[in-house]
């Protein structure tokens, strides 16, 4: 794949060459260049929802290594998370407290969560941020959109116009943890008054923070077009490859005194003689992705505009384990005997795979008239995936070992349709109407054999069958009132339903199926902003019916179990400021929340897997697992001729990891500094140079953003049950730095 990018490249430079001689300014053209995109799905000034726009120029200031989350987190009621400590890698975010598996996210209006986990995985999409024109953040349920239920979120992204002019850009970083990054841009420019291409290849690579979690990333991004009357098309390739250690354990408390900060247990094999620990060098995770995307825009006339789009993404990897002291028949293989001495158990190496495929199509067509802007659109789309699992190696097994042999396989496909009409109405002077409604028909399946082993029923590897569907109807009704050229006043309600996840179902109880979530959504806004100032001031409620969350309760294989909650919310203020005054700009952000389930059940087991006695605890309103009550930004800018210097910081006040309510679940509050500072001048022979450098965690500020939380109980010399708590963190990086060069032919 590396050599066909690599080729195609150099193709499209040596095109370039050719094109200064064909190139034409025509401004219909350049329209048309700029109109490539699917944006039907796009909130606008008069759409009665929260949102925020990310410009090119804003994810270029920040785009210097770390993954897509962490160029969002100045965003309102966004935090980020690490595995490996750095921003890259393993990421994620969440908006208003709501989880990845809950935030819709398209790419040109397709859809690129999974199908089964609900979430998008960013190692696998390395410097997708590189190839992007912007980003739009919506918050709360949004518009209607393709693909997975926007259930507290949506971030829609747009990939790069082609460029009229021939480029080359080259993009370099450096720093702390061995992280550095390398991207070439090159574009051919306007071809024949028709065409034009452009690509980029991207390397991204770190130790980590976190001991041994290491991250390999390599992508690469093509694009043709071609321009008409009234027509365009743009095929589109990206794809990324990536090779990452695990760092998923996390770390307790106590680990972190014995080891470090930095501790990652993962991979750990034994402790020789010498007391020195020895790791899986093999304990990764590899993914191998690639997208295909063909986008269609034609303009009937001033009015009447048709967006279409075709996709495909290929998907293949596996991860690698080394497991110690398990059992062999939970991977369909028979005790053998060393000497006379049967052996149940032994260290083994399991591998767990992925070979799937989703594809589909998108079309909207929009009317834009004096008084009414409508849109018409829809999607279908189909996921085929299959799961299987091999075991590489047992510790010293003296029979022939099959490594091709699947001790687990299954099957999953999911027909995912929709179709929405929204409309908005100018119904005075500077008043809007707006409506939206999307119906959404999902069909899921599962077959074959999972990867937990049935102890308690027929004694071999857990059987799925799961075969189910759903029919959901989301409307969404809101008045914009634009009060004058600075004001604007929206209110909006909007429902939403969600399908459970993958996990929801093969996690769940054999004979109860998981139902589906819905969420009623209040919005209530004002902005205003002039020249040098804008305010604005967003609040929510979003109540949910049947909310999936974790309350300690397991399976009948003893794995957490996700259970409905019938009454939980989330209400808050999100406030937003900026100034702006000769060179300098400041904006800052705050969200104030209350997120809160009502009377929630814990349920305690005397074992880690549930057999054993139980207890069950009504703990009445609690808070919602990983939903801090108080995220603020602060951003101070500066800009001279080709200098620019900004200081970032953000607060996010302390959360619980578990919905308990438990102190020794809680997660501290952290407040992070950032200090970016760069340059830009010109050399003969070069458009631009940027040089600068970014400082990470500027005070050397010792936090965690992420982990996880759980209980049990035993009984004391007195019969009674006594609680105990336990609990693991995701220590993040102190001071750390990036330099950065970037250089425009």
């Amino acid at each position: 794949m590396k050599r066909i990018a690599m080729s195609a490249a150099l193709w499209m430079a040596a095109a370039s060459v050719c094109a200064q001689q064909t190139l034409t300014k025509d401004s219909l053209l350049v329209k048309q260049l700029e109109e490539v995109e699917v944006i039907a799905t796009r909130a606008q000034k008069t759409t009665p929802v929260a949102f925020t726009n990310i410009t090119k120029q804003e994810i270029q200031k920040r785009n210097y290594g770390q993954d897509i989350p962490y160029l969002l987190s100045m965003t309102p009621s966004v935090i980020t998370t690490s595995d490996a400590g750095t921003g890259i890698g393993y990421t994620t975010l969440r908006v208003r407290g709501t989880d990845a598996s809950r935030i819709n996210i398209t790419a040109n209006g397709i859809p690129m969560n999974d199908a089964e986990s609900h979430q998008v995985f960013w190692v696998n999409m390395g410097d997708f941020a590189s190839s992007l024109k912007d980003m739009q953040v919506q918050r709360g349920v949004g518009t209607s959109t393709n693909g997975a239920g926007a259930f507290g979120a949506s971030i829609n992204m747009q990939t790069g116009e082609l460029q009229m002019q021939p480029y080359v850009r080259v993009d370099a970083s450096a720093g702390s943890f061995g992280t550095h990054k390398e991207t070439l841009h090159i574009g051919s420019g306007l071809l024949h008054d028709h065409w034009a291409f452009d690509g980029r290849l991207s390397n991204i690579a770190t130790d980590g923070y976190i001991d041994r979690a290491s991250v390999h990333l390599n992508s690469y991004y093509l694009q043709g077009g071609w321009y008409g009357d009234g027509t365009s098309v743009k095929l589109i390739t990206f794809g990324g490859k990536e090779k990452t250690y695990h760092a998923w354990n996390y770390a307790s408390r106590e680990e972190w005194q014995q080891y470090g900060r930095s501790y990652n247990s993962c991979g750990y094999m034994y402790t020789d003689a010498q007391g020195k620990e020895h790791y899986y060098q093999d304990q990764t995770d590899n993914y191998l992705q690639t997208h295909y995307q063909l986008l269609v825009n034609h303009e009937f006339n001033g009015q009447w505009n048709l967006n279409a789009a075709l996709h495909y993404t290929k998907g293949e990897g596996y991860y690698q384990e080394y497991k110690r002291k398990r059992t062999l028949v939970e991977y369909g293989l028979q005790p053998f005997y060393i000497g006379e001495e049967l052996q149940k158990k032994s260290d083994l190496v399991r591998k767990k795979s992925l070979d799937n495929g989703f594809g589909g199509g998108v079309l909207a067509l929009t009317y834009k008239g004096d008084l009414v802007n409508a849109t018409l659109g829809g999607g279908y789309n189909r996921y085929d995936g299959d799961h299987f699992g091999r075991v590489l190696w047992i510790k010293n097994y003296l029979d022939d070992l099959d490594v091709d042999k699947d001790y687990y396989n299954n099957n999953a496909t999911k027909d995912d349709a929709n179709v929405y009409l929204r409309a908005d109405f100018a119904l005075a002077r500077g008043l809007n109407a707006y409506g939206d409604v999307q119906y959404r028909h999902i069909a899921y399946k599962i077959k074959g054999e999972g990867d937990n082993f049935d102890w308690f029923g027929r004694g071999g590897m857990q059987l799925h069958d799961i075969d189910e569907k759903f029919d959901f109807l989301n409307p969404k009704v809101g008045l914009n009132w634009q009060i004058n050229p600075q004001q604007r006043l929206f209110a909006s309600f909007s429902v939403a339903n969600k399908e459970p996840t993958r996990d929801n179902y093969t996690d769940g109880k054999f004979n109860v199926h998981p139902k589906s979530e819905r969420l009623y959504d209040w919005e209530l806004g004002y902005n205003y902003a002039n020249r040098w100032l804008n305010a604005g001031v967003n609040l929510y409620y979003m109540k949910y019916k049947d909310q999936l969350v974790l309350t300690g309760e397991l399976n009948e294989l003893g794995q957490p179990l996700a259970t409905n909650m019938p009454d939980s919310y989330r209400a808050g203020v999100e406030l937003m400021a900026g100034v702006k005054f000769g060179g300098f700009a400041w904006d800052a952000n705050a969200t104030l929340s209350r997120n809160r389930i009502k009377d929630f059940t814990e349920t305690l087991y005397e074992n880690e897997d549930n057999t054993g006695d139980t207890w069950e605890i009504s703990h009445g309103d609690t808070h919602i697992a990983f939903s801090p009550s108080l995220i603020l930004n602060n951003r101070l800018a500066y800009s001279y001729k080709g200098l620019e210097a900004s200081l970032q910081s953000q607060y996010v006040s302390r959360q619980y990891m578990s919905n308990a309510d438990e102190k020794d679940h809680l997660m501290d509050a952290y407040f992070v500094t950032n200090l970016d500072l760069s340059y830009t001048f010109r050399m003969r022979g070069v458009k631009s140079i940027t040089v600068g450098a970014t400082v990470y965690n500027l005070l050397n500020e010792k936090y965690e953003n992420n982990g996880y939380a759980g209980s049990g109980f035993y009984y004391d010399d007195n019969d009674q049950k006594v609680r105990y708590n336990y609990a693991g963190y995701a220590a993040q990086a102190p001071t750390n730095f990036l330099a950065h060069v970037s250089l425009m032919f």
